[in-house]
């Protein structure tokens, strides 16, 4: 996207390059449930804000004209599968001190509640406790989830 940008006379830093791109995915997410088509979208932005040059317009269409039908069929796939969505996570640091089955006492320990929406609605919650490297491990796997979703 940077290339096409720069291409079409449009110059940015790597920041506002980074900006551009999680407002493309909100924009092309957007645009992608309402069926738009590439004219569409973009007039839809014209109507938004008088502050898009035309080149930035060329390159929006062009990139949606392009990648539009994909953005469709992935939406599609995600209604196709029905799972929760994660809207609360809170964590707190503990230290076992007392156990009639724990032999390593005196080891710190995260506890971790989850609320999740189901499909249905409901909101349930979900508890579990893990040691230090397995948080650590399950922190480095949640950023790395976060990262391809941000792509998606």
């Amino acid at each position: 996207m940077s290339h096409r940008f720069q291409r079409a006379g449009v110059t940015l830093d790597h920041e506002a390059v980074q900006s551009i791109i999680r407002f493309l995915l909100l924009t092309f997410r957007s645009a992608g449930k309402n069926n738009l088509s590439a004219d569409e979208l973009v007039s839809k932005l014209e109507e938004g804000s008088s502050k898009w040059s035309k080149a930035s317009l060329q390159v929006l269409h062009t990139l949606w004209s392009e990648h539009g039908a994909s953005v469709h069929a992935q939406q599609d796939a995600q209604s196709l599968l029905s799972i929760g969505q994660l809207v609360d996570m809170q964590w707190k640091l503990g230290m076992a001190v007392s156990s009639d089955t724990c032999r390593s006492l005196n080891s710190p320990f995260v506890s971790l509640l989850m609320k999740i929406v189901e499909p249905s609605g409901q909101i349930c919650q979900r508890a579990f406790e893990m040691t230090i490297p397995q948080f650590q491990n399950f922190h480095r796997q949640f950023k790395e989830m976060a990262a391809i979703m941000e792509t998606v």
